[in-house]
């Protein structure tokens, strides 16, 4: 399916407005995965720490209010006790996570998705804020292809199929947050990657709610820096 060119301005009663930094996005998509994984496992080491002194299995330390003393090692903090969280730790850095890789993911995967949720939500609430109301659910599918798929990513869709039936299937094949990556198709490499689409998906599910439509978004990608999105959208309840 072919789209028009974006409409410039984005916004014609303030063409001046800037509704996204290029720069901030992009040290935010590099960043973000990392330090998801970074603060699930710091999280989960805590609770577990909690859950250990509920049992009486660990012993410390109280301020005047009953909340734990955590000790720390110059200044550092709890770290994470999957690696990489840092050389201080406090007794939540000594007590071994109960998470498998699996629970992990999905785990970090929430944490992903919901921070991009709430930037979808953000996005098209500001972006559509003078435009006209859509008439249907594939103008609201053709608007996220094509402007703001261009507002976060600087292009459009390459391509969009439908059954007609509330799915939607979006292919970018040279998606931004890969442009960067390896160009390979690996296995390791697209493991690897999978993660960083997690963060696109609240983005999209986000703007979507914005724009009155409950849906599902999953994405995947099988050889870089191609990306696929697919949408199903929830009927309203009547």
């Amino acid at each position: 399916m072919s789209f028009d060119p974006v409409m410039p301005p984005y916004n014609a009663s303030d063409p001046t407005a800037r509704f996204l930094s290029a720069s901030c996005l992009d040290f935010l998509l590099i960043e973000l995965v990392p330090m998801a994984y970074r603060v699930t496992n710091e999280l989960e080491a805590v609770a577990r720490e909690q859950e250990m002194l509920a049992d009486g299995f660990v012993g410390g330390p109280e301020n005047s209010d009953g909340t734990l003393v955590t000790a720390t090692t110059n200044g550092a903090g709890v770290g994470s006790s999957r690696g990489g969280g840092g050389g201080g730790h406090g007794l939540a850095g000594t007590v071994a996570t109960t998470m498998d890789e699996e629970e992990e993911r999905q785990a970090v995967f929430r944490r992903l998705e919901g921070i991009g949720y709430r930037v979808g939500q953000g996005l098209a609430e500001r972006f559509t804020r003078d435009r006209p109301r859509f008439n249907d659910t594939l103008d609201v599918i053709k608007f996220l292809c094509k402007d703001l798929w261009t507002l976060v990513f600087r292009k459009q869709v390459d391509n969009l199929k439908t059954n007609h039936r509330g799915v939607y299937v979006l292919t970018d094949n040279g998606f931004r947050p890969f442009a960067r990556m390896s160009a390979q198709s690996s296995s390791q490499a697209v493991l690897l990657a999978q993660p960083f689409l997690w963060f696109p998906c609240g983005i999209v599910r986000g703007a979507l709610a914005a724009l009155g439509i409950t849906a599902t978004v999953q994405a995947e990608t099988t050889e870089l820096p191609s990306a696929v999105f697919q949408i199903k959208t929830v009927p309203a309840k009547t």
